[in-house]
């Protein structure tokens, strides 16, 4: 963990003093006991948590702890080994990344991507389920709300946005679609600061406006626990330490991880 991604004392006490009382409605994603590998090496070794309707909950810890493999077995890009993965109710373990899409999954790769050849309304639209009963233009509008920054390109070439705006346009193709889950892995990887800042607000509004549940895998930890309801710490593909950012940071959770 670079020292530019830690936490100030300061920071620290920003969130420890927030207000950490959380009411969680019933779970919309659940893992049991799931198992994962890479060709023959087992990456996650019987992984189980919840997320909660509405609900914004980052996976932190080392790098190779299996938080971004985690992220790819709920989408269906790597089938477990064992275990299960109930979405909105229902096994969904296995499912292809097609039929997660279809029942209100939104993954979003790091680096994102974009068709630089096309305009920004035009990557929108290719974002844009045909079978939506709210028209187009009205839903590009209440998704660009969230991203003023690319709001005024609209037929600009994607390609010639900067990296962040590029991210952002990604995130909102993905919002097109309404999903009722939101998988981010490593939104801010490569952006500058005020950059990283900005795009980790818009996530939080996306919960405030949408109702989205959000899943985060983030390598800036102090933006990932800023907008956090709860985090789960992983280290060698399992799961050590589930609790507010507030606690974790209370009781030098993350050192333990990173420097133990």
């Amino acid at each position: 963990m670079s020292k530019g991604n830690y936490l100030t004392e300061d920071e620290k006490s920003d969130i420890i003093n927030k207000d950490v009382t959380i009411e969680l409605e019933p779970f919309l994603l659940k893992t049991e006991k799931v198992k994962a590998s890479y060709y023959k090496k087992e990456i996650l070794h019987g992984v189980s948590f919840e997320l909660g309707k509405t609900e914004i909950v980052s996976l932190i810890g080392p790098n190779g702890a299996g938080k971004s493999t985690l992220l790819k077995v709920i989408f269906g890009l790597i089938r477990p080994n064992e275990g299960k993965i109930i979405f909105q109710g229902e096994d969904i373990t296995g499912n292809s990344p097609y039929l997660n899409v279809k029942h209100g999954m939104g993954y979003f790769i790091q680096g994102g991507k974009v068709f630089t050849d096309l305009s920004i309304s035009e990557n929108l639209e290719l974002g844009y389920y045909q079978k939506e009963q709210i028209p187009f233009e009205k839903r590009k509008d209440e998704v660009l709300d969230l991203f003023p920054a690319i709001k005024k390109y609209l037929t600009k070439r994607a390609g010639v946005l900067s990296g962040g705006e590029q991210q952002m346009l990604a995130l909102a193709m993905i919002l097109m679609k309404r999903p009722r889950l939101l998988l981010l892995d490593e939104p801010s990887a490569g952006l500058a600061p005020p950059i990283v800042k900005s795009l980790i607000d818009s996530i939080k509004k996306i919960r405030d406006k949408f109702s989205t549940s959000i899943l985060i895998v983030e390598q800036n930890i102090r933006e990932a626990l800023r907008i956090s309801d709860r985090c789960y710490l992983l280290k060698a593909g399992k799961i050590e330490v589930v609790d507010t950012p507030a606690n974790i940071l209370k009781n030098g959770e993350l050192e333990k991880a990173f420097f133990a």
